[in-house]
């Protein structure tokens, strides 16, 4: 086990078929970890081990590695570039240190690049960048440090300067080292280190002057030298630009052709010189469970145990937890404490991994990834520490899912084998969920896209043996209010104490002598409460308070004493209106205000009545507001050859979409729009047919809202 400074837990993000894939697949070869370099397209890859990864060409979920590089204990994660599964991105950035975003030469800064970089700007995440298909036909180094620039608003650093494009290119110039560095091409064949050429020394030394000066200017160390007019040598610049990339003020972009086996190893070089070790980021933050105090945790073996539990993946049909231990160590046996669920749970095995593949370790410390398996009841985001020390560290941010479908077994007898493989399904996978309808009794499955759906589907035949039917899918909506609304209600019912208890009975000898007793002990149920609700600007959620004018001194103490109860009963009314909405769909972007309740009648006041005052007291006032239906809207960008042009924006129209740019890529036209999830079931095939196949299109949720 590498010492702590030498570790670097990193993650390789990119939009889909940028290369990420391919990117991995070449550092576990070059670092000795494999001895043979499977490809993507010939589905033999070590990272995307998933039979349905290997089948489609995509990686659907994250895989994590580890290997060695120039004494440096790197711990990889592959995630997925698609956007149904965000989650997997996400929830693996919430855990690294460092990580490699990968670009395409021709494409640029594509939608899901930007939605990695922003959940790595999130999480405060250092990056390099390395601009991947160099030798493609339209590779454009300068328009993509451009985009990076426009598009990311991100400051990028070129440590490397390109020798030739497309089918010319060759390698790259070292503007650190100001050497020529030339790839051959063939897998074994390491870069040969030349000086760089006279035809192109003056542009190096240029670029390099520029590269000085930028990294001068965040970091006081080099601009001492800088502005002293003395040589920068490599050294003092590489160490410079580390600063510089771990403050997240710089990002060292470099560039290469991963396919061809071109620009690899620089970039492991470029993961140990630049992305940070665990003890370079700060300490990790939490709160001591049950108050607000905060807790930190040093990234120290010697400090109390503290780790994140960041994906539940089934092994083999058994539950395994991937870890990120920030402090501390772990050993098998070891009971850790759940702060989430109040209760320990004992560690049976304790594992490093590699894809699919488990070796077990007999420890792991401070600033490791690790898989363990025991813990029965853990889930996606909880924190695991020490009883004697505990602390609770912020939990993973999921989705909300966008589209449904019913689900059902292709017979009765598989209807228990389906239902036990969803809630395993559910447990690894926190943006699917599975629910009943009430009104059909169909059990519902709901997700991020057709795509999530459809490998849900291929895994519940593939790992669980369940054949299963879909149903057609159908849009999750919300509901909000247009205006601002207010209405009271009041409920009034006399009651036995039998039924308030919930009792039940039919028409027993003993129900029968007890009827007059029970006659004696009717309760009246009250309640009356009101409620104005206004709407809210679109993405601000919901938001529920009580603003309930105080009583006067007349008010019976006895009662006085009940007005927070009932108050907060109320609310608990108004709340569960808001889950539901009047058609069945979670309400979305209001305020509801509980301005008033009426004090009860009379003795034997409960709760009951208040909360279903509440309840209907919101409801009316949505109605009074005006109700209206919120529909999933999706952000598309198509690009497409020219002559196909007009015919993909004919279609997006017919498909109430609103566009929101036409621009270029290389030779070809992209077309930005937003359009409802609904209209946009089947549009790949209807792509496919409108641009022969030529155009590729990406979406992602863009938000919630009334459309026209």
């Amino acid at each position: 086990m590498a010492k702590i400074d030498k570790v670097r837990n990193i993650g390789v993000v990119a939009h889909i078929d940028a290369g990420k894939t391919t990117v991995s697949e070449r550092f576990l070869f070059y670092s000795g970890r494999i001895h043979r370099i499977g490809e993507v397209h010939e589905g033999e890859t070590q990272m995307d081990y998933m039979p349905q990864e290997r089948a489609r060409g995509i990686t659907i979920t994250a895989a994590a590695t580890s290997f060695s590089w120039r004494g440096h204990e790197i711990h990889l994660i592959d995630t997925p570039g698609h956007v149904d599964f965000t989650i997997e991105v996400e929830r693996c950035l919430r855990v690294l240190d460092g990580a490699v975003v990968v670009f395409s030469a021709v494409d640029g800064v594509e939608p899901q690049s930007e939605t990695v970089w922003h959940q790595a700007e999130k999480f405060h995440v250092p990056r390099i960048a390395f601009i991947n298909k160099m030798d493609r036909v339209g590779a454009d180094f300068p328009s993509v440090m451009q985009q990076i620039v426009t598009r990311l608003g991100a400051r990028p650093a070129p440590v490397q300067l390109p020798l030739g494009a497309e089918g010319g290119f060759e390698g790259a110039i070292d503007l650190v080292a100001m050497k020529a560095l030339r790839f051959s091409g063939e897998e074994d064949d390491p870069p040969t280190v030349e000086e760089v050429d006279d035809d192109r020394r003056a542009e190096a030394v240029a670029e390099r002057d520029q590269l000085v000066e930028t990294v001068a200017d965040v970091d006081d160390a080099l601009a001492e030298l800088y502005l002293a007019g003395e040589p920068i040598p490599a050294d003092a610049l590489r160490a410079a630009l580390r600063r510089a990339t771990i403050a997240n003020k710089l990002v060292p972009v470099l560039c290469g052709a991963a396919l061809r086996n071109m620009g690899v190893q620089p970039l492991l070089d470029a993961v140990a010189d630049y992305l940070p070790s665990p003890v370079e980021v700060p300490p990790i933050h939490g709160v001591k469970p049950g108050t607000e105090e905060v807790e930190t945790r040093a990234p120290d073996d010697k400090a109390p145990f503290s780790a994140l539990a960041f994906k539940i993946v089934l092994f083999e049909g058994r539950k395994t937890v991937f870890l990120r231990i920030y402090s501390g160590t772990l050993l098998p046996g070891d009971e850790l404490w759940n702060p989430r669920l109040r209760k320990n749970e004992k560690i049976a095995r304790l594992f490093s991994v590699h894809a699919d593949r488990r070796d077990r370790i007999e420890r792991a410390g401070a600033g490791m990834i690790v898989a363990v398996m025991g813990l029965k009841d853990v889930s996606t985001g909880d924190t695991l520490c020490t009883s004697r020390a505990p602390i609770l560290l912020e939990r993973i941010d999921t989705y909300e899912p966008v589209i449904s479908v019913a689900i059902e077994p292709e017979s009765t007898v598989e209807k228990e084998k389906l239902d036990a493989a969803l809630l395993k399904l559910t447990d690894e996978d926190p943006t699917l969920v599975v629910f009943e309808d009430p009104e059909t009794g169909q059990t519902i499955l709901r997700g991020m896209g057709e795509l999530h759906l459809d490998i849900i589907r291929d895994r519940l035949e593939i790992e669980f043996g369940v054949h299963a039917r879909l149903g057609r899918p159908q849009v999750v909506y919300r509901e909000t209010v247009m205006r601002a609304g207010e209405a009271e209600a009041r409920f009034e019912r006399l009651v036995t104490k039998s039924a308030l208890d919930g009792r039940k009975g039919g028409k027993s000898p003993e129900r029968e002598k007890a009827k007059d007793k029970e006659k004696e002990e009717e309760q009246l149920l009250f309640g009356a409460a009101r409620v104005r609700v206004a709407p809210l600007p679109r993405g601000a959620g919901v938001k529920i308070r009580a603003a309930v004018p105080p009583f006067g001194p007349e008010l019976p103490d006895r009662i006085a004493k009940l007005i927070p109860q009932l108050v907060e009963a109320a609310l608990s009314g108004v709340r569960e209106g808001a889950v539901s909405g009047s058609a069945g769909y979670p309400m979305e972007d209001l305020e509801a205000v509980l301005v008033g309740i009426e004090p009860p009648p009379g003795e034997g006041v409960t709760t009951l009545g208040y909360k279903i005052a509440g309840s209907e007291a919101f409801r009316k006032a949505c109605v009074e507001a005006g109700e209206a239906l919120l529909e999933p809207i999706m952000q598309v960008e198509v690009v497409v050859p020219e002559e196909f042009m007009g015919a993909v924006v004919g279609d997006l129209n017919a498909r109430r979409a609103q566009i929101e740019d036409l621009g270029f890529r290389g030779t070809k036209r992209t077309v930005v729009a937003k359009v409802p999830l609904k209209a946009l079931f089947g549009y790949a095939t209807a792509i496919r047919s409108a641009s022969q196949g030529r155009a590729t299109f990406t979406m992602h949720f863009a938000k919630y809202d009334a459309w026209m």
